[in-house]
């Protein structure tokens, strides 16, 4: 055995602090057996993976993995490594590309490219070991007829700096491997809470990849937590119902699904839906089938047109069966992109191609439930008598719950109309910067140029009181809307809704959309007043105000007689004046990206 490739088992399948076995202290487990244990190399193989040689109970480190890359590339001429960014750490993102023909990668429309993601949360690392399986089954397994008539672009570790924080306790929720990593990368930043924001640089790394390869099909794999249930490989995308792209998700619903599911099926796994309890201590009420926004991987595919796969491994089975379902996931997403692959590109090019009047930015729960008959597991209700309450104690043993209600997100929330553009100064050249990133085409005017667009006021809102993802967000906002006609001068950027990215734009620049960059907090300028006045300066002015306008009297007595905090405070009697005075900022509150209808 390859010294770099072995790894801490003996004392790692041991749970130090007690001398308890590793994860008995988890739900117990049903015996699995299934076909795709075939796939599993033998150690007497020449490209045994270092993940197999555990016997898929642990998972090699970054350096370890790289190696088997590197060697297992320059064995095949249909791999090829690249580096593609690095992280916050310094580590390099990699990314193999597959295909009998590398150098037209991305250059042929009628060629379907698939992209796979593994460890975005690199605790959660099954794709990454299914991934090295199955490109050495390509390269030396009797597989290439899996790139007849498509690509693969794969990615082992999104998140190497969270990956190598190593630990055997990192996920106390989870069966293996021995070894994981953690889940936000070294900024404490969830990659799959980026998307939109693309603060971390290894987002901007993957938009950057995206934007270069163009690709057909996403697949995110991640290990889920929560419920225990029979299913071990379960996935979803936005549904048609609630999608932003229903070509594409259409495509997902009747093409992909069926047939992963079969795939599954015939190997020996139980494929099930993305869905979450309605209630944890009453899995009877049913549960919630649920649409993604635009900061999650599966959300931000919906709306920017690419047809993506947020797969979610269930945590309580051990990981030697995890890995196996997703590498018969990855094969059949293959099979399935050389039969049905220019369908899929037809899709997709029809969701770029349109251009609708409206846009749904968020979904609500319905109150009328879908039904399903879901494979879960038989649960107690146990009373604690450390924290005082009651808590779920699973049993392991299967239980059909028939008929149990899915409450799916699919309810418009909030919809705007699709403006025409959006016209953004050129201070907020950062702004900018990030619209490029995604993809998304800005032009900026070489001349002064007349426009008729609405102006968002702020007229109440607040910010989070602690930071969510590296910012404060905003989580309530009123706006007020104002006609104006301006001529904007030279420098100002346009982003036109016309384009194939047009809805990213808006989810992106709409401020009452959920992730917009409005939202996350990019605008907190439009929240500081810097000009303010002495009662030296502002009493006499008033005065002459009252003369001027004596209606004004009238409307201030209306305001004292309705707010408390008027009558009481005088600076904010002072501060009503102020505001009716052309002394005011007039950019106080004030979004200041102009909305052209």
């Amino acid at each position: 055995m390859n010294k770099s490739w072995s790894f801490l088992l003996s004392s790692s399948l041991l749970f130090c602090a007690g001398g308890y076995s590793a994860d008995d202290w988890l739900p117990p487990l049903p015996a699995w057996r299934g076909a795709s244990e075939a796939l599993i190399a033998t150690k007497q193989n020449p490209w045994v993976s270092p993940a197999e040689l555990s016997g898929l109970a642990d998972s090699p480190d970054y350096a370890t993995t790289l190696e088997y890359l590197r060697k297992l590339v320059d064995s095949s001429d249909l791999l090829e490594l690249e580096q593609f960014g690095l992280s916050a750490q310094g580590r390099p993102l990699y990314v193999v590309k597959a295909s009998k023909a590398l150098h037209k990668i991305a250059q042929n429309p009628q060629r379907p490219l698939l992209l796979v993601q593994a460890g975005i949360h690199s605790g959660e690392i099954d794709g990454k070991d299914a991934g090295l399986m199955l490109l050495r089954d390509i390269a030396h397994g009797g597989k290439s007829h899996l790139l007849a008539n498509t690509d693969l672009l794969f990615i082992p570790v999104f998140s190497p700096d969270g990956h190598e924080r190593r630990s055997t306790t990192n996920r106390m929720n989870q069966r293996g491997p021995v070894q994981q990593g953690w889940r936000a990368t070294a900024q404490n930043l969830n990659l799959n809470r980026d998307y939109t924001k693309a603060d971390a640089p290894e987002m901007q790394a993957m938009l950057a990849l995206i934007n270069r390869y163009q690709p057909d099909l996403y697949i995110d794999v991640h290990v889920t937590d929560g419920e225990d249930y029979q299913y071990d490989i379960t996935y979803g995308f936005n549904e048609p119902f609630a999608a932003i792209s229903p070509n594409g998700a259409t495509w997902l619903a009747k093409l992909y699904r069926p047939s992963v599911n079969a795939a599954l099926e015939l190997a020996g796994h139980i494929p099930g839906p993305l869905v979450f309890g309605v209630d944890s201590k009453d899995f009877s009420k049913g549960i919630n089938g649920w649409t993604a926004s635009p900061r999650y991987s599966n959300g931000y595919g919906d709306v920017r047109h690419l047809p993506t796969v947020l797969v979610e491994n269930h945590s309580l089975k051990p990981y030697r069966q995890r890995v196996l379902g997703t590498y018969v996931l990855l094969e059949q997403s293959l099979t399935l992109l050389n039969e049905q692959g220019k369908a899929l590109i037809l899709a997709r090019q029809a969701d770029l191609q349109a251009r609708p009047k409206r846009m749904a930015l968020s979904f609500k729960t319905a109150e009328q439930a879908d039904v399903i008959d879901f494979k879960g597991m038989s649960y107690e209700l146990r009373q604690s008598s450390i924290s005082g309450d009651s808590y779920v104690a699973w049993t392991g043993k299967p239980q059909l719950y028939p008929q149990l209600p899915v409450y799916w997100d699919k309810v418009t929330d909030k919809e705007v109309a699709i403006p025409q553009a959006y016209w953004l100064p050129p201070e907020q050249y950062s702004v900018m910067q990030r619209l490029k990133l995604h993809g998304i085409d800005v032009s900026v005017l070489e001349k002064p140029q007349k426009v008729s667009a609405q102006q968002l006021g702020v007229t109440a809102y607040k910010f989070a009181d602690k930071p969510f993802e590296g910012r404060f967000m905003l989580t309530e906002a009123m706006f007020s809307r104002a006609t104006v006609n301006r001529t904007l001068p030279a420098g100002w950027m346009k982003v036109s809704t016309d384009q194939p990215l047009g809805r990213l734009a808006v989810a992106l620049l709409e401020p009452t959309a959920p992730d917009s960059f409005f939202s996350w907090g990019f605008f907190p300028g439009m929240f500081e007043r810097t000009e303010y006045f002495e009662p030296y300066a502002i009493e006499p002015l008033i005065a002459r105000m009252l003369v001027q306008h004596p209606e004004l009297q009238t409307q201030f007595d209306q305001a004292l007689a309705k707010d408390e905090a008027l009558k009481n405070n005088p600076r904010e009697r002072y501060n009503w004046f102020y505001r009716q005075m052309p002394y005011y900022d007039q950019q106080y509150l004030k979004y200041p990206v102009l909305i052209e209808m």
